[in-house]
């Protein structure tokens, strides 16, 4: 009959040589494998914090050039319309057309908008509703985007 010790020694030596193959430690006492897989770990560590910040980085690359042609739409409710500003780094051909045909679509005149559409995009809009009080600021926001995105995905369709 095996004594407990001596089964207690025997998994304790299955467990070192596991160890030791995993790390590719080609030491041989307990001490030196031991050492190897302490050494084995922190180099883990230093790759894993080296893919982060790689990671990371590329995020933030990704991010900057998402950012660079993502329109910003900022739409305030006043007493009686809204203010609309649209601001994009990327022009294309009819974005101002549709987002005109959008404000008109939306039951809104515009009174009073200022644009530039040369290489970037730039648009100061004051537009009052027909009926009052039936549009949310919101839902003009998301229209201008929608605008947006199709006169975008369209230009983009004919430069192909």
């Amino acid at each position: 009959m095996v004594s407990r010790e001596q089964h207690k020694r025997a998994t304790l030596h299955e467990k070192l040589q596991l160890l030791r193959s995993v790390t590719n430690s080609h030491a041989l006492n307990k001490k030196s494998i031991i050492v190897d897989a302490s050494e084995y770990i922190e180099g883990l560590k230093q790759k894993v914090e080296r893919l982060n910040r790689e990671i990371s980085y590329a995020r933030n690359i990704i991010s900057e050039e998402n950012n660079k042609y993502t329109p910003m739409v900022t739409v305030e409710p006043l007493e009686k319309g809204f203010l609309i500003n649209v601001y994009s780094q990327k022009s294309c051909p009819g974005l101002l057309v549709s987002i005109l045909e959008v404000f008109e679509d939306l039951g809104l005149n515009v009174l009073e908008a200022n644009a530039s559409c040369t290489e970037t995009f730039r648009l100061e809009a004051f537009g009052a509703e027909e009926v009052m009080e039936t549009l949310d600021a919101e839902v003009v926001k998301q229209a201008v985007h929608r605008a947006i995105k199709n006169c975008t995905e369209s230009d983009a369709d004919s430069e192909e």
